[in-house]
């Protein structure tokens, strides 16, 4: 997932993974030029990674990969499974920024079970949002594309 490019003009932008209020993962420019990112977990509200950015328009990114796992069934470790038999192990966030040539700049990679029902309650899963904190921002787009 990419975030919008945010002109920063002194507004706090953010670009967020959302279970519900106490269960988020967000990317966070703060107006001044720095990229924060912070977990919420319950009652921890934590800021985990921080960066210094150049001025101007900046991409936000959240990337998701999932390990995919034999079921704990299977005991061989040189067993394959046959299709249909895997399951799908934890998955992993990986929020920062895109820099001026398009690389990705990873500040944190976040365990992704702490942004579950099985975790957090409730029933409606995860959302994904953009808002500003403080000040106004510009949000030119959103993109949502599959794992190459």
């Amino acid at each position: 997932m990419s975030g919008p490019p945010i002109r920063r003009p002194g507004g706090a932008t953010a670009f967020v993974v959302r279970l519900d209020e106490a269960h988020h993962y967000r990317v966070e420019t703060d107006g001044a030029g720095t990229v924060h990112v912070v977990a919420r977990i319950g009652p921890l509200c934590h800021s985990v990674a921080e960066r210094t950015v150049p001025p101007g328009p900046l991409t936000l990114r959240i990337d998701v990969t999932t390990d995919v796992t034999l079921p704990p069934s299977v005991t061989d470790p040189k067993a394959v499974a046959p299709p249909g038999l895997r399951i799908g192990g934890p998955d992993t966030l990986h929020l920062g920024y895109e820099t001026a040539g398009g690389d990705f700049e990873v500040l944190a990679a976040l365990d992704g079970r702490y942004l579950t029902t099985e975790v957090a309650g409730g029933f409606t899963g995860r959302v994904v949002g953009m808002y500003a904190t403080r000040g106004s921002a510009a949000f030119d787009w959103f993109g949502l594309r599959p794992a190459a």
